[in-house]
């Protein structure tokens, strides 16, 4: 008789997303979870994705705002910088992304934010109060901190 070996055990935790600093390729990053998915208007933006001209025109046509599921801006931050910036996250599967500095131009593709205008929400008082750290004395010192 041979003794039956037990069936190897399956990891039930899912791996998590792999987000790796742009300006530092072995440290990992990590955001706050809240994302802005790009939305395409034009066909030449499909076509910058790879998408041939005839068919980028025939989806705009099907879809006049087109929502990218697999592309959005999201705040990061990295240790090594110890720094937030925003990132263009690209999605290729569950864990695998590219990531880059979120260019300024990538925010006219994102629906509801102007990042030219401050938020409405936000009161004159607390804008000025978290500025208040860049103010300079006259010797080049700083006020606070």
């Amino acid at each position: 008789m041979t003794a039956t070996q037990p069936a190897p055990r399956r990891n039930r935790r899912p791996k998590k997303r792999e987000l790796f600093c742009p300006a530092h390729p072995e440290q990992r990053i990590q955001g706050n979870g809240k994302k802005y998915y790009l939305h395409l208007l034009q066909p030449e933006q499909l076509e910058q994705r790879g998408i041939s001209a005839k068919k980028a025109q025939l989806i705009i046509n099907a879809y006049p705002v087109l929502v990218l599921s697999n592309e959005w801006l999201e705040e990061l931050f990295c240790p090594e910088c110890g720094t937030s910036r925003w990132c263009h996250v690209i999605k290729h599967d569950r864990i695998e992304h590219t990531v880059r500095w979120a260019p300024r131009e990538l925010w006219e593709q994102v629906a509801h934010v102007d990042p030219s205008v401050a938020n409405p929400t936000v009161s004159e008082y607390t804008r000025r109060e978290a500025r208040r750290h860049q103010h300079k004395r006259a010797d080049g010192k700083r006020f606070y901190g």
